[in-house]
């Protein structure tokens, strides 16, 4: 079996060089790195993750913590996150949650031997968080926060909230529904909070067309039926995901309401999707091209690879920023 001694012999470096060429350290030369990559290749060397593990201290594996799929979000975040931790050399173990009750994935992760941890499952009080410090690797989480603080990348969802209740009372809309998720999560807590204090501000907030849902599309459907099966009809709703915002345009579309000559819809976190040319929903995100999911993950492995080098705790809160598209309308 060919060893590293055999390939420190063949590129005609010492074998500490060697073992630096394959742990990607920044202080060998070009020249090094090519030698020993031909020699690998030359040799067919592969080197045996397990030792290396042991004499780094590393495994090169991570785990995420996902969100639901059913919203594209979450399916836009971990392609990003799954992709650039491959192109940096982690393997990255994926774990998705549920809703309400994330013991039993919380379990599996912390059974597991990681370099490191990104989520964007975490509760504002979740009791986990305690434990996740206790691990003693980085952790980051994105779209979500604790509120205990820690590594995080967020939009301002309240911000986000008060600028989505804004654009719609501009148009001239009273009677706003709001669609949401659970308020023990921080995104949702503040799109809430953000949105209902701009409209009780600029207008009247009617408590009956404010709906907290599991995010599903039957919670959804079921929250929109209620909303237009009253007699004072909202004529806007703001969806707190575009998730909730295409099942809501769905259940109104099949009611025979018309987007936005009869309801102007507003999402959140403009996905990709957002832009399908067959409704081109109007939504709240942020204005960089890397979603929260590729932010985060990049903060994490910078944390992982530079852990001899003491840092600030990441917490990046970015402004959210209206994209107005074919969904809303003036009244």
């Amino acid at each position: 079996m060919v060893s590293s001694k055999d390939v420190a012999k063949r590129a005609g470096v010492s074998q500490s060089t060697v073992s630096r060429v394959l742990n990607d350290s920044p202080s060998v030369s070009k020249d090094n790195i090519e030698k020993v990559t031909k020699a690998m290749k030359d040799l067919n060397y592969r080197p045996n993750s397990i030792a290396r593990s042991l004499v780094s201290k590393q495994t090169k594996t991570l785990a995420l913590i996902s969100g639901p799929l059913h919203n594209p979000f979450f399916v836009e975040t971990t392609t990003s996150i799954v992709n650039y931790a491959n192109e940096k050399g982690y393997k990255m173990n994926v774990f998705f949650e549920n809703m309400g009750d994330n013991m039993s994935v919380y379990e599996s992760v912390l059974s597991m031997q990681l370099d490191g941890l990104i989520l964007s499952s975490i509760f504002m009080d979740d009791p986990i968080y305690e434990e996740l410090q206790s691990l003693n690797i980085p952790f980051v989480m994105f779209n979500r926060k604790h509120n205990k603080g820690g590594n995080f990348v967020e939009i301002d969802n309240e911000k986000a909230g008060k600028t989505a209740a804004d654009h719609l009372i501009d148009l001239g809309h009273e009677k706003i529904g709001y669609i949401g998720g659970p308020l023990y999560t921080s995104t949702f807590y503040g799109r809430y909070i953000g949105f209902c204090k701009e409209v009780e501000k600029r207008t009247v907030l009617d408590q009956a067309l404010i709906h907290e849902t599991d995010t599903s599309e039957d919670a959804v459907r079921e929250a929109v039926l209620k909303m237009m099966g009253r007699k004072h009809k909202p004529t806007a709703i703001f969806a707190a995901t575009d998730a909730i915002a295409i099942f809501a345009i769905d259940t109104l579309k099949e009611l025979g309401y018309g987007i936005p000559e009869d309801v102007s819809i507003c999402g959140m976190d403009n996905v990709r999707m957002a832009r399908h040319h067959s409704f081109e929903l109007t939504t709240i995100g942020h204005k960089t091209d890397k979603n929260l999911g590729r932010l985060g993950i990049e903060h994490l492995i910078e944390l992982i690879e530079d852990s001899n080098d003491p840092k600030e705790q990441v917490r990046t809160t970015m402004d959210p920023i209206l994209y107005k598209r074919k969904t809303t309308c003036k009244l």
